[in-house]
């Protein structure tokens, strides 16, 4: 057995040993070694870590909720990371603890994703009153936002007032992400032609704010353009429920210009929602959509999981591709077999 086995196998019992109460004790007093231990049981594929990870968060559950959650997203070269390292430092000096997430499914093809890679967020990974969090390296798109969404609890119960939840991914992550924040924050680039070509519609209706970044030096001008265009397209968009309008503002993460604006942007939004009561709906709505996000999630896994669909699936999927066999009847064939087993 190799060094590395040996150091995994000893390491893995180790964490083993740790009992509940060990575990929500020091996540509780803000122990991050015991919170990293605990986020990594969520993460295993371990059904003996999985149960304890639940035992985990249902401790942690009533000690949780009191931060305030932002997705951050934007299009590639944007500055994200430089961003987050920029508001995530100018967060703490505020007296804010800070944790940083990601959902990146994509990490497996793309070689890891920024917040993989802390090296890019040196000033904030060494912070005290911050923590970042890479994403889990493979798995679904809704795995991995089953993971964060639990892994937001716990950090919440060790003190995180802030979570920064960052889309790594493209596409269906925005979307996913915007189910688990109360605030979600669009940054975009100016100067590169038409500032409005490119952008879906879905995402811009989706951000609660749109922040033009690198808004410094030969920029400066382009990102005032940049700003007027996109007021100008957020005020075709129809009212959201949340009676809140969106605000586009500009910023330099790199001059730390702008950052204490976004920051008074996402506390008037939280204000107004608190009082009109959209804030606590909102994240009640969010609590139900996972949980039964968790069940088709657990239902798919399950279903895939079983020895005799293992057995079954290629011969089907042979007869689909032939096409002697349609995809829905092959499907109902599949289901049928799977139900069948689990319930004799």
């Amino acid at each position: 057995m190799s060094d590395e086995s040996i150091n995994k196998n000893f390491h893995l019992k180790k964490r083993e040993e740790i009992s509940l109460e060990k575990y929500v004790t020091g996540i509780l007093s803000g122990d991050v070694s015991l919170l990293s231990a605990a986020i990594t049981l969520i993460e295993s594929a371990n059904p003996k870590h999985r149960k304890l990870a639940e035992q985990i968060i249902e401790e942690c559950l009533p000690h949780s909720g009191k931060s305030i959650r932002v997705g951050i997203t934007g299009v590639p070269g944007v500055g994200k990371s430089t961003f987050i390292e920029s508001f995530g430092t100018f967060l703490t000096t505020q007296k804010r603890k800070v944790a940083v997430l990601a959902i990146d499914p994509s990490s497996q093809k793309s070689g890891g994703s920024i917040l993989g890679d802390k090296t890019r967020m040196e000033d904030l990974s060494t912070n005290k009153n911050a923590y970042v969090r890479p994403s889990p390296a493979k798995g679904s798109l809704g795995g991995v936002a089953r993971k964060t969404r639990e892994t937001i609890i716990l950090c919440e119960a060790a003190g995180y007032d802030t979570v920064l939840i960052e889309t790594v991914g493209v596409g269906q992550s925005e979307i996913t992400v915007k189910g688990m924040v109360d605030f979600f924050l669009l940054l975009m680039l100016a100067g590169a032609g038409d500032e409005l070509q490119g952008i879906k519609r879905g995402i811009m209706e989706m951000a609660d704010a749109v922040v033009i970044t690198k808004a410094d030096g030969e920029n400066i001008n382009n990102s005032k353009r940049a700003k007027t265009e996109y007021k100008n397209a957020l005020h075709l968009f129809p009212a959201s429920e949340s009676n809140w309008i969106p605000s586009v503002s500009t910023c330099s993460a790199y001059d730390n210009v702008g950052i204490n604006d976004v920051w008074n942007t996402i506390q008037s939004y939280k204000n107004q929602t608190t009082i009109n009561g959209y804030f606590e709906h909102k994240r009640k709505s969010q609590s139900k959509y996972w949980m039964y996000e968790t069940i088709n999630e657990e239902l798919k896994k399950t279903f895939f999981n079983h020895p005799e669909i293992s057995r079954e699936i290629k011969i089907i999927e042979q007869k689909v591709t032939e096409g002697s066999l349609s995809p829905f009847k092959a499907a109902h064939l599949l289901l049928e077999k799977s139900l069948k087993h689990e319930f004799n």
